[in-house]
């Protein structure tokens, strides 16, 4: 069970409801959201940074508990900040801000640990990769960059560098719109979408691009289907498209190069995500409507409707961790501090502030998430067989195929994780620290 969360870019709070019985749950009060500015941070409680007028030269990015409808933390950042991400503990929270700098800060703390100048214009959306080992951001100006955390955090390997980001994407003509990466960190694929008309799909751990898709409109939302085979781009037109990831799709009559089919949206689409849980695709719209497709039919079985606005954010948590996080926060009778605005606001410059960057949760993430995958492969491998027809089995024999793999790529990063567990104990024990964390000195980028 899965709960769905849903802004706007006007002040009509954020509607939140039971993905399987439609049910809403608490209407949250006071949001008017950016695009990609709506996040869950560590399933624990909401934050969005907020739509302000030109004259405000601050932003603002306010936090919500599960339990209560009303704002409980206000934060105000030293520029307006559109997209936010957090890492999937929720350690950190990471804002890109109108002037291209992007603000990284300590969600327990608040502390503003880092800022830095990533893009020439502004920032338009932040991803982490699935193990949070990487940061992607998008520019208005067509630009996209890869950023490490590890060297984000590393002074030393920084200087060293020529640049401080691993790679600077620049085939986009046109803002981008949204950014979505695979399943495997460092060596996932990753597909973004941009005001050019075009999809293209990355390998980061190559470092190139693999192929470019054009589309009839501009495209401005996409969402890997969990296998990974296909992707879905959400258009201007009102149409949500079907393109194939890796296999070679000819241009039809209907549709270009490598695009395989559409669904009828009626309006024009802000933001997509995709349940794997319950193998669906949910869609949010212009016209106010959250809708949810039956990716086979190609057609609506459920819809939910957002007070006022165009829904320009969707987000999906995890029913199961829902009802925990509101016990945790009355337990602890409030949220978080605020975030500094400034970096090392109250610190002395001389003071060696340490940051902990753990990898071990992620890794079991990133591993229950192949696990899922091989969840949905292993569904449409029975709905195949109840088909039975010659075309079924060849798809059959090929998501089997595509399930092995998934199944051998989880014993690769078990393999990986203990040979870096290892290798960081090594080092903090040559060092002579505690191989209890791995540390960095936090300074200034």
């Amino acid at each position: 069970m899965e709960v769905l969360v849903a802004s706007s870019s006007v002040d009509a709070g954020i509607s939140c409801w039971d993905l399987q019985t439609g049910a809403e749950q608490l209407r949250y009060k006071s949001c008017a959201s950016p695009s990609h500015g709506l996040v869950c941070v560590g399933q624990s409680f909401l934050a969005s940074s907020q739509l302000r007028e030109a004259r405000n030269s601050s932003g603002s990015i306010f936090y919500w508990s599960w339990s209560k409808p009303q704002v409980e933390v206000k934060s105000f950042p030293a520029e307006q900040i559109g997209p936010l991400a957090a890492n999937t503990e929720g350690t950190y929270i990471v804002g890109g801000g109108s002037s291209g700098d992007i603000y990284l800060w300590e969600v327990a703390s608040g502390k503003l640990l880092r800022k830095w100048n990533a893009h020439y214009l502004g920032v338009s959306c932040l991803v982490f990769s699935d193990d949070d080992s990487l940061l992607i951001s998008g520019s208005i100006d067509g630009n996209i960059r890869v950023w490490s955390l590890l060297m984000i955090f590393d002074d030393y390997r920084r200087q060293q560098a020529p640049y401080a980001y691993e790679y600077n994407f620049m085939e986009h003509s046109s803002r981008v719109t949204d950014i979505k990466v695979g399943y495997g960190g460092a060596n996932a694929d990753m597909v973004t979408a941009s005001k050019d008309k075009t999809c293209k799909v990355w390998s980061l751990s190559k470092g190139k691009l693999l192929r470019s898709i054009v589309f009839p409109s501009e495209i401005e939302a996409v969402v890997l289907d969990p296998a990974e085979r296909v992707f879905y781009a959400g258009s201007s037109d009102g149409n949500i498209y079907v393109a194939a990831l890796h296999t070679e799709i000819p241009s039809s009559k209907n549709h270009g190069l490598y695009i395989i089919g559409s669904f009828p949206n009626q309006s024009k689409v802000n933001c997509l995500e995709y349940s794997a849980s319950r193998n669906v695709l949910i869609s949010g719209s212009d016209d106010g409507w959250v809708r949810v497709w039956n990716v086979s039919s190609r057609k609506t079985i459920g819809k939910f409707r957002h007070e006022k606005g165009p829904v320009n954010n969707i987000v999906i948590v995890r029913q199961q961790l829902y009802p925990c996080s509101q016990t945790s926060n009355r337990k602890r009778g409030s949220l978080l501090p605020p975030l500094e605005k400034y970096v090392n606001s109250t610190d002395d410059e001389d003071v060696d502030t340490k940051t902990v960057i753990s990898f071990q949760k992620t890794c079991s993430e990133s591993m229950d998430a192949t696990y899922l995958s091989s969840y949905v492969i292993n569904n449409q491998i029975k709905e195949l067989q109840q088909q039975g027809s010659a075309g079924s089995e060849m798809e059959m024999e090929r998501l089997k195929h595509d399930n092995k793999k998934s199944m051998q790529t989880v014993q690769q990063w078990k393999k990986m994780y203990e040979n870096l567990h290892q290798f960081c104990v090594n080092e903090l024990l040559e060092e002579g620290a505690e191989p209890c964390k791995l540390v960095a000195c936090s300074h200034r980028i």
